[in-house]
């Protein structure tokens, strides 16, 4: 019998593998795909502290140190940091590496089988579409569409968005900034961005699921810049926003996308996903200890987890919520205060891992407070 089984061989999966294996627990992974970071969905964009918490060095595509901001009305703001903001990094490299990591450290994948169910009483019995495995615990690492995390009820993030992308092959001229596109034209719900990777561009964008397809917006932007016969990869996924209600069942832990650990202003997952593994690897070793992997017992789980980063994503998500109402007349009026009132210095301190803390400094200067409370009461309805 094992001591965990995993399903998911991402980030999120082969981190707590690894770092589980490492323990000398058992480790089973299972992943449907025949190979780990396919097919591919991020964009790829990660701090340095992100790639630290990872574990490897994935190759590095590029290094940004800026990121200009582009509102419906065609003005810009640009913020600049005296460090890179974040890496491009080959996402497939990261997660092949990642999960050899895992391996080396003693855990055991299997490709190209998927999970089907499972069943809990004084073990877990996951069944694949090959055979059935059994162990003390499971842990859903099993991505945006998580079947796993379904297994425990009603239990859905806040909401999905749809993301879609393209390589192309274009050389921006300002290698050390990316670009934002803000507005209902070009994302609506949430943003377009053109990230420079050295010999080529990576275009895409995001927008609320109830949008029409974010294809027809990718396919506008692609078409408007001259782009649509230069493309050499297109890729897409969704991305689920909000924490689910369930983190944690009898015998189950989720984590990564299968929880809703994903930063809902970014999209990005792999910071709170990260985060969550200490967590995991505390909660799996006290369980061992006792057998105590029941719901009640891995309720620690979620109160760490809750404490160390959901907080932030709950903020976070209360400020998506209010994005979303803005209208592109409204984004416009964005930009015209942070012009008003010189906010472009504290943009410039962004932590792109803790962006709500952009809040907490603006709302410590009176008069941009009283400023934005007209726009801000508008997204109250």
């Amino acid at each position: 019998m094992h001591d965990v089984i995993i399903v998911g061989a991402g980030p999120a999966g082969s981190l707590a593998a690894r770092s589980l294996a490492e323990q000398k627990f058992e480790v089973q992974v299972l992943e449907e795909h025949p190979s780990p970071g396919l097919p591919q969905h991020c964009t790829g964009l990660l701090t340095d502290e992100v790639i630290k918490m990872s574990g490897v060095r994935p190759d590095i595509y590029n290094s940004v140190e800026s990121a200009e901001f582009i509102f419906p009305n065609g003005q810009s703001i640009t913020i600049r940091s005296e460090k890179p903001l974040a890496h491009v990094v080959d996402r497939v490299d990261m997660e092949v590496k990642m999960a050899d990591a895992a391996i080396n450290a003693g855990a055991d994948y299997s490709f190209s089988e998927k999970y089907v169910s499972h069943d809990v009483g004084d073990a877990v019995l996951v069944d694949s579409q090959l055979r059935t495995h059994r162990g003390k615990v499971l842990i859903g690492a099993d991505g945006a569409s998580s079947a796993v995390a379904m297994t425990l009820g009603e239990n859905r993030p806040k909401e999905y968005v749809r993301g879609i992308q393209a390589d192309v092959r274009y050389t921006m001229d300002e290698q050390d900034c990316m670009k934002i596109f803000l507005g209902s034209n070009v994302a609506p719900g949430f943003f377009a961005w053109m990230i420079p990777c050295g010999s080529f561009t990576r275009i895409g964008l995001c927008t609320s699921w109830s949008a029409n397809p974010p294809s027809e917006y990718l396919s506008d932007i692609l078409l408007r810049m001259g782009m649509k016969d230069k493309v050499m990869k297109l890729y897409s996924g969704k991305i689920p926003l909000g924490i689910r209600p369930s983190t944690y069942g009898d015998r189950v832990i989720l984590t990564g996308d299968a929880a809703g650990f994903v930063k809902p202003l970014s999209g990005g997952g792999l910071y709170p996903a990260f985060k969550a593994n200490k967590h995991i690897v505390e909660a799996v070793s006290t369980g061992l200890d006792t057998d105590a992997f029941y719901s009640r017992d891995l309720s620690e789980y979620g109160r760490k987890c809750y404490e160390d980063f959901g907080r932030e994503l709950d903020r976070s998500y209360f400020l998506r919520k209010r994005f979303k109402r803005l209208s592109d007349a409204d984004m416009n009026k964005v930009y015209d205060y942070i012009k008003k009132n010189d906010l472009e210095p504290i943009l410039n301190e962004i932590d792109l891992d803790h962006p709500s803390e952009l809040v907490n400094r603006i709302s410590r200067n009176p008069k941009a407070v009283l400023s934005v409370l007209p726009l801000f009461l508008r997204t109250i309805r």
